[in-house]
């Protein structure tokens, strides 16, 4: 049995020869393991958050570390954690959503025998990551309002800015930069899910324990990831960050990012170092415990 379960690590298209594609406790365990070990991964987020707050105000004033840092000691310990309820629960909720549904997709595409499979972890994962922008877009529009300090005299509190975005266009409120959102997390997960296993593969070859080869796998298909995709996180952030005003486009908005940037990629990824540590830490975390819930109940 231990042997099955490492080889379904490396191809988890073969854990339907074990359990059989209609399952429904299966599945439900997926979404249920997903759920908590992206719970038990927020402890990093929540100890790390002024770091992510650093990061983003570089992203959105193209400001060097020590002048972010001065910012939020200016604006002092109240508001250093001002934002931080949404990507705590978005957190949660979006390993429920994507570990399940990635799996739930997984065994409906590998009954219809269409696609290889080596490539179904890497496609179920893309259509679980369109439908987590469909559900995540709104969480993280009021994170990145939240956490604008220009917005403070506005909207001061959370329930201020969800009136305000509730009176805008779908497309300009809550859903402002679904897009993007949606290419970043569609390609994120399909990656993750894709590169996830053979990585798990060839780091066990090295006698490395099950855990220790979870942790790094999901470390270093993190740090591709975020070092990737992390452009469309800063334009993300740059779209979201204002409520009202005149509306852009994509294209328009990624030009004047590009322009703010003075067109230079080190300007651009400015931030970005932090971000992939974060997102390596709380990934490596994330699937290690996955992983390990996944044996238990094999």
């Amino acid at each position: 049995m231990k042997r099955t379960l490492e080889l379904m690590a490396v191809n988890p298209e073969r854990k339907e020869d074990v359990e059989g594609p209609g399952d429904p406790v299966v599945r439900f365990q997926s979404y249920l393991h997903g759920g908590t070990s992206s719970l038990l991964s927020t402890l990093p987020t929540l100890i790390v958050f002024p770091v992510y707050k650093t990061v983003f105000r570089q992203q959105i004033h193209n400001t060097a570390v020590h002048q972010a840092v001065g910012q939020l000691c200016k604006e002092g310990p109240v508001k250093l954690y001002r934002g931080v309820a949404p990507p705590l629960v978005m957190r949660t909720l979006n390993g429920t959503l994507l570990f399940g549904l990635q799996d739930t997709l997984l065994h409906q595409l590998s009954s219809q025998k269409v696609i290889s499979t080596s490539a179904l972890p890497a496609v179920a994962g893309f259509g679980a990551g369109v439908v987590e922008a469909v559900v995540f877009t709104p969480f993280e529009r009021v994170q990145n309002v939240l956490q604008n300090g220009q917005n403070d005299r506005q909207l001061p509190s959370l329930k201020s800015v969800l009136v305000k975005l509730r009176a805008q266009r779908m497309a300009s409120g809550f859903y402002r930069a679904f897009l993007p959102i949606a290419a970043r997390n569609a390609l994120g997960s399909s990656l993750y899910f894709g590169l996830k296993g053979p990585v798990y593969g060839v780091v066990a070859e090295q006698g490395l324990s099950p855990e220790a080869s979870s942790f790094i796998s999901g470390t270093l298909t993190s740090m591709a990831i975020s070092l990737t995709l992390y452009p469309l996180s800063v334009l993300v952030a740059n779209m979201q960050a204002q409520v009202g005003g005149e509306v852009k486009g994509v294209v328009a908005c990624w030009r004047l990012l590009w322009e703010s940037r003075h067109k230079s990629l080190a300007l651009l990824y400015r931030g970005g170092s932090l971000v992939i540590l974060r997102s390596c830490i709380t990934w490596g975390i994330t699937t290690a415990i996955y992983d390990r819930q996944e044996k238990r109940s094999g």
